[in-house]
């Protein structure tokens, strides 16, 4: 049997093949494609049509990011997995902030998750810039690695990194935002305080949060919020979550209020309006009423599900300002700009869920 012949493989149509059908320069058919350039309409129908004879789809955008030197993609990194972090209205509107920024340069987001971003990741991920959303215990080597690279980074409520050389962040008031609802409630005559905090270190314990572990927390957002309300309840009991979410703040509920009334603390004070949520879920199965046995405080002041018909009193943040900040410090940096940090003021608005205490 004589070996099956396959037939000669076809040659890419190249951008030059356009440009001869078209009858103009290589740069010229170029200009046209990518609209950068003083081409005429006319000229630029003639390239476009003499493409779609050939079968040609455009120039490979891999061989124009070499000769930029550029991806064209940004990278968005979670200090969660995604499903957690998508069911969080700050992170959905601090991402469309960034888009809304970023969109008009033609830019394209890539996300990415604290598991996947590891030294290791960063050093290979084809970006030209990256946002850490949020302080997570591992974006500290993050950040170093990209900084190796050239790569510039943005963190949105980063603390520390902040600080670190080649970082911009984008922050919040957090421990002044956190002091001012300490102190609705001192006023309201609460002394008996407890507080869920947000994850407070790699291992997301839903747990007592001791001095131990209060020592070396590496979560600046949680620690920062922690620390305002130490400043008016230095003696507050305080339980960490280990997500952002409303049954790892129920759980953290449950084992401070199903406990003997004289020892049950008379307000709870909540990291985020998600872990409110859960302390509301705790509070009802328990048969105990917000605000009349329990006051309640949140933080993000975001439209949720389990709120519709409960107004939390809360810190409102201005989450999609925070991301449109980030987006146009990127956009700075990619241009050889100077960016500098922003300090964003959230704005106290007292609901209906927190009132004097009965004892």
């Amino acid at each position: 049997m004589l070996p099956t012949m396959s037939a000669p493989r076809q040659a890419r149509t190249t951008l030059s093949d356009v440009a001869e059908r078209a009858g103009v320069s290589r740069s010229t058919a170029s200009l046209a494609f990518s609209g950068a350039g003083p081409v005429s309409e006319q000229t630029r129908m003639r390239v476009l049509s003499a493409a779609e004879e050939l079968g040609y789809a455009g120039p490979d955008p891999r061989a124009r990011s070499l000769r930029q030197g550029r991806s064209g993609v940004v990278g968005i990194v979670f200090d969660e997995r995604l499903l957690t972090a998508f069911r969080d209205p700050v992170n959905v509107a601090t991402l469309d902030g960034i888009a809304s920024v970023l969109e008009s340069d033609s830019t394209g987001l890539l996300l990415m998750t604290e598991t996947g971003a590891d030294e290791g990741g960063m050093r290979a991920a084809a970006i030209d810039a990256a946002v850490l959303m949020g302080c997570s215990p591992v974006f500290e080597p993050v950040a170093t690695a990209l900084r190796h690279r050239g790569v510039p980074v943005v963190s949105i409520e980063g603390g520390g990194l902040g600080a670190e050389p080649g970082v911009v962040d984008i922050a919040l008031d957090n421990a002044d935002s956190a002091e001012t609802l300490a102190r609705h409630l001192h006023r309201l005559g609460h002394r008996d305080v407890a507080v869920i905090t947000l994850g407070t270190d790699a291992e997301r314990l839903t747990a007592p949060l001791t001095p131990e572990r209060r020592a070396v927390m590496t979560t600046a957002v949680a620690s920062d919020r922690l620390e305002g309300a130490l400043r008016v309840f230095p003696g507050l009991t305080a339980w960490s979550a280990g997500h952002n979410a409303v049954e790892d703040g129920r759980r953290a509920a449950r084992a401070l209020l199903d406990v003997l009334p004289a020892v049950r603390p008379t307000a709870i004070m909540a990291q985020s309006d998600l872990l409110a949520v859960g302390v509301l879920e705790a509070a009802a199965e328990l048969g105990l009423e917000v605000p009349r046995d329990l006051s309640l405080t949140g933080f993000d002041g975001v439209r949720i599900d389990g709120l519709r018909d409960r107004d939390l009193t809360t810190m409102r943040q201005p989450a999609a300002e925070k991301g449109r900040a980030a987006g146009r410090a990127v956009a700075a940096l990619l241009a050889d700009e100077l960016a500098a940090g922003v300090v964003y003021a959230c704005v106290f608005h007292r609901g209906e869920t927190t009132a004097a205490p009965v004892r």
